[in-house]
């Protein structure tokens, strides 16, 4: 499965991500998400989307020092990594990466970075500019389970 989309906006990026994210509480969708896309480019907001649903209220900030933020709102743990800084598989293991997965669902920004660590049924998500500095496009693929 293959859905491409096209955002104008910041706010338009957080739509399509909860758009997306509903299907986690039908209990329809993966439970990893892995992120891929240019600096800059709206990732974060993705995540904001997906936790605007996942976990109402959550105040959605890039993990990029901390590398995994936990939001506990809802009824569904969402973690949110940034691995833009992971090295190798030793450093996964230091911050907990595989505790994570069973628990909850998991949103990792920069996945190009650990890519023999992505589960086989996750979905991808790049988020690329176009032409149009201002466009973005959303490609989400994913298994059906």
């Amino acid at each position: 499965m293959i859905k491409k989309y096209h955002s104008q906006s910041t706010n338009q990026t957080e739509q399509i991500a909860s758009d997306f994210a509903k299907e986690f509480l039908l209990g329809k969708t993966h439970e990893f998400v892995a992120m891929y896309g240019d600096l800059g480019v709206g990732k974060t907001a993705f995540v904001r989307g997906i936790a605007n649903v996942i976990s109402p209220n959550a105040r959605v900030k890039s993990p990029t020092y901390t590398v995994v933020n936990e939001y506990t709102q809802g009824q569904t743990p969402l973690y949110h990594f940034d691995v833009y800084r992971i090295e190798d598989e030793d450093d996964l293991y230091s911050v907990g990466f595989y505790e994570y997965l069973p628990k909850g669902i998991c949103v990792v920004e920069w996945s190009e970075n650990i890519q023999d660590s992505i589960p086989s049924d996750a979905y991808r998500v790049t988020i690329e500019r176009s032409e149009n500095e201002n466009e973005r496009i959303i490609t989400i693929e994913g298994v059906e389970k």
